[in-house]
């Protein structure tokens, strides 16, 4: 399958205070990549060096084998890498049809008349209902947007990400803030994402206990540096992760 991400010596600073420290990784596509680390260990924060919201210091960021680490957020969207944060970024005045919507038209690139086609109507309809299905919330398409449960908004985010066909999928803790209820239903939504078997997460967590089942691979941020990266019963065995992480299991 090959790697369709790859990070070079990536740092960031802010002044005397490195964030992200020579941190060098590969993912292989189609595989479940999770990323845990105590809070202000540097996850979110190297997230945003590979979705653009930041520019290194340091290092380089390859998507595909092509060098990105300049490319406007914007710009790596259109080349197939989607992220989602961990306050959701959602339509709340419409419904979860019409948010999904929009994003098969965006992906499309149909804006003005596209309803006086009644063939890519009904195309763009398919596609959309088939998004809210994979995400488990088919029956609350007419619903507002901002009606929604914390976990559903979550779920909507997810289906405009997949409406985009991004082929990398970068979920910033898709659990955080959620109600013990919520929380499965998220996970059985990324778990029926990656059976698909034709996307590439990469998955933020705070609690290593919710991303072993799902996981290929798992990396360790610890002070900004990499601390292990590799197979779940790698990572549960690490005495360095053990140590510093997970409080000597």
């Amino acid at each position: 399958m090959g790697t369709i991400l790859e990070t070079k010596q990536l740092t960031v600073c802010f002044g005397d205070h490195v964030a992200v420290d020579d941190v060098s990784i590969q993912v292989e596509q189609h595989q479940l990549k999770s990323i845990i680390g105590p809070n202000g260990a540097g996850k979110t924060t190297f997230f945003h060096l590979l979705s653009g919201q930041l520019k290194p210091t340091y290092g380089r960021v390859f998507f595909k084998g092509e060098d990105i680490t300049n490319l406007s957020p914007a710009l790596r969207t259109r080349k197939g890498i989607g992220r989602s944060f961990q306050i959701t970024n959602i339509f709340p005045h419409l419904t979860c049809f019409e948010n999904v919507r929009l994003a098969v038209q965006s992906k499309e690139k149909v804006y003005f008349n596209w309803f006086s086609h009644v063939k890519r109507f009904k195309e763009i309809e398919r596609k959309t209902y088939e998004w809210l299905e994979l995400v488990l919330l088919n029956h609350k398409a007419g619903e507002l947007a901002a009606h929604l449960a914390h976990g559903e908004k979550r779920k909507l985010e997810i289906a405009m990400l997949l409406a985009l066909e991004t082929e990398l999928l970068l979920l910033d803790e898709p659990t955080a803030g959620m109600s013990l209820e919520e929380v499965p239903k998220i996970l059985e939504v990324i778990k029926r994402i990656k059976e698909q078997g034709n996307r590439t997460v990469l998955l933020i967590e705070h609690k290593i206990d919710m991303v072993l089942d799902l996981s290929d691979t798992i990396m360790v941020l610890f002070n900004g540096r990499l601390l292990a990266d590799g197979k779940p019963e790698e990572i549960i065995e690490n005495e360095q992760v053990q140590s510093a992480y997970l409080g000597g299991m």
